[in-house]
């Protein structure tokens, strides 16, 4: 079978439909989804404190006076130094992964489309550009 990129989204929140045995209440999914953002936290968090690949050195971002939109990225720290290691990287994706399984699974149970979402989100973006930030 080939997929499309554009198809992936559709064919993810499918399959989770067909999974979706244990939390087919809103509440357990609401409850679930939260759980999962909890856990990429965490596991965010688990690099700094637990293994170290990555720090944090957070500071009031400086922009300078009469700088275009554009060009505050330039000026813009994401405040991290290093990078994940591959045992942190794999941990990472996989909270990320279980979050968007329930990000999936209330888009099912509310009969929302989430590939619609990602469009019409990238949309926006794309035509409001930097303002989409305001």
């Amino acid at each position: 079978m080939v997929i499309r990129n554009k198809e992936v989204v559709c064919l993810f929140q499918d399959k989770v439909s067909e999974l979706l045995l244990r939390h087919r209440s809103i509440l357990d999914t609401l409850s679930k989804h939260q759980e999962s953002v909890a856990r990429v936290n965490r596991a965010i968090s688990k690099t700094v404190t637990g293994c170290g690949c990555i720090s944090i050195h957070a500071y009031k971002q400086e922009i300078p006076p009469g700088v275009t939109l554009e060009d505050c990225r330039k000026y813009m720290d994401p405040h991290l130094d290093g990078d994940l290691c591959e045992n942190c990287r794999e941990t990472i994706q996989e909270e990320i992964g279980n979050n968007l399984f329930y990000l999936a699974a209330l888009c099912h149970l509310l009969n929302i489309d989430l590939e619609n979402i990602y469009h019409k989100e990238y949309d926006k973006l794309s035509a409001l550009g930097y303002f989409h930030l305001l």
